[in-house]
Parts: structure tokens; sequence; C-alpha cells
């Protein structure tokens, strides 16, 4: 991990293109290569996160451009950023290509946090069946590892692998996986992450048919929701359709509370139109 690594802000990209800049004209390549190519990927990464696809793969195109012989993590890094480019723009093809090499390139250094970054992006841009192998073989790295801040990718992992399970329809495998992230996450006492893999286990639970379990859960939810103020759409989403499946018109209130909510997710507004018009639907 390098020094500039704890500036990231994922939430604000601009905000942290600003700073990565302001570090960037204190480094140079001849002071320290590997620091200073490191440094333009993560601002690489900031366009990408923007959708700024063309501007970082320019920022990529000058990192490659510089990068040594033998391999060092600017390498990793490099083909990472490359890899994530790609996968924001559609490209899965591509975006694989560059995750391997990332891969290969970290086992070779023994760079385990960067080495399960790679196989999780191959995961995300792989089909299920291939996604779920991905995510078995990272946790397998993960737990493995004796760096602290690689077994701090598990919470992460553990929710990955068991939405590919959810995906391909082993709910009860699911369920078992989402359960042991719930553990991990309160283990480490990670308030909003335990919330998330309380709700992913309620999710799999209506999957099951289990109702009531699942409506206990969302429940308990809607309250720490109410308590910290923060409203949450998925929320009232989950309670909107376990309680249509139980034909009881509480549904039409929660569906009202989740269209508010997730209606003003840019995201979802764009990529699942069809979700958020269904909200509206059966709210009225």
């Amino acid at each position: 991990m390098q020094e500039f690594d704890k500036w990231w802000n994922y939430a604000k990209p601009e905000e942290t293109a600003d700073k990565f800049m302001e570090l960037l004209r204190e480094s140079s390549p001849e002071t320290d290569l590997n620091y200073h190519l490191q440094l333009l990927t993560q601002i690489a990464r900031t366009h990408s996160l923007r959708r700024n696809f063309a501007e970082a793969h320019q920022q990529l195109d000058e990192v490659e451009k510089l990068l040594p012989a033998p391999p060092i993590t600017a390498h990793v890094r490099y083909h990472l950023e490359r890899g994530r480019t790609f996968n924001s723009a559609g490209d899965k093809q591509e975006a694989s290509a560059h995750f391997e090499k990332a891969e290969s390139i970290a086992q070779a250094l023994q760079e385990d946090f960067y080495r399960v970054d790679a196989l999780h992006m191959m995961a995300i841009a792989s089909p299920a069946v291939d996604s779920m192998k991905l995510n078995e073989r990272a946790i397998q790295v993960a737990e493995a590892s004796k760096d602290e801040r690689t077994k701090n990718w598990l919470g992460s992992l553990y929710n990955n692998l068991g939405w590919s399970y959810f995906d391909l329809g082993n709910y009860e495998q699911a369920l078992r996986i989402f359960l042991r992230a719930l553990q991990w996450r309160e283990s480490k006492n990670q308030a909003a992450e335990t919330f998330l893999a309380k709700w992913c286990v309620a999710r799999t639970l209506r999957a099951m048919g289990k109702i009531e379990e699942a409506i206990k859960i969302q429940l308990a939810l809607l309250e720490e929701m109410i308590e910290s103020e923060n409203a949450d759409g998925y929320v009232y989403e989950e309670l909107a359709e376990l309680h249509l499946l139980k034909k009881d018109d509480t549904c039409k209130m929660y569906f009202q509370f989740a269209y508010n909510e997730l209606s003003k997710d840019a995201w979802l507004t764009t990529h699942e139109p069809q979700r958020i018009e269904r909200l509206k639907q059966l709210a009225s």
C-alpha cells in the first residue's frame, strides 16, 4: 500500500483526483518510479469512476510507456485499472485479459492484496459459474494470507460468492455464505456492512419462501434505519415484496416508500427503469 492510497474517497472521485494531482506534482519518476506510476494508475481510476474512459486510457498509456522490466507493483496496478476501465465501459473480454495479467504478476511478486483484487475483478467480469470459482479462489488466497490488509477482503468476497450462488438459484448455499459474511462483518464491528449482510440474508430467505423469517429481519433493519435517520429504499422494497407475497395491502405503503427513495438512484433509473416503474405501479 502506498501512502497516497489513504486519500481515496470512492464516492467522490473528483475530490480524490484533485488530491492525487497535488501529490503527483510533488513526485517524479526519477525519484521513485514505482510510486509515481502507481499514483498515475489511481488518477486514471478517478477518471474511470466518472466514466471518463478516454481520459483514463490516456493516463494509462502514459504509465505503460514508463513501465520497467522486470515487473514491479506498478505493473499490477496498471493492468487492474486498464481492466477496470474496460469493464466499466462494458468490454468484459478486454477487461478479463488485463485482470488475468494483474493476477499472474501479483502472484509472482507475492502481492496478495492485489492478487485478490485481480481475482475479485475477474469474477465480476465473468459469467455466474466462472464467477463463483474465481471468488472461491480469491477467498482461499485471502484466508491463507499473512497480510491483514488482504484478509480484509474477506467480507466483500463472501458477499460476492453468496450472490454467485444466488444467481445460480442455489439459495441454500447462498444463505450459508451470507451467514458467514454476516458473522465476519459482526466480528469486525462494521455497522454499515453488517446492515447490508443482514439484508442479503433476508433477501435469500425470501427466495427460499421463508417469508416470516425474512420479514422479521427486514423489520429489524427498518428500526435501525429509523433510528439512524438514513432511509434505505432497498429495505422498503423488500418489505413491499414480502407483504405482496402475503397479499397484505401494507405492501402499497412500502412500495411507495421504496419508489420515493429508489427513484432518486441515477444508476437504477438508467439501468433498471422497469424496476422503478413497477414500484410506482404497485404503490398505486
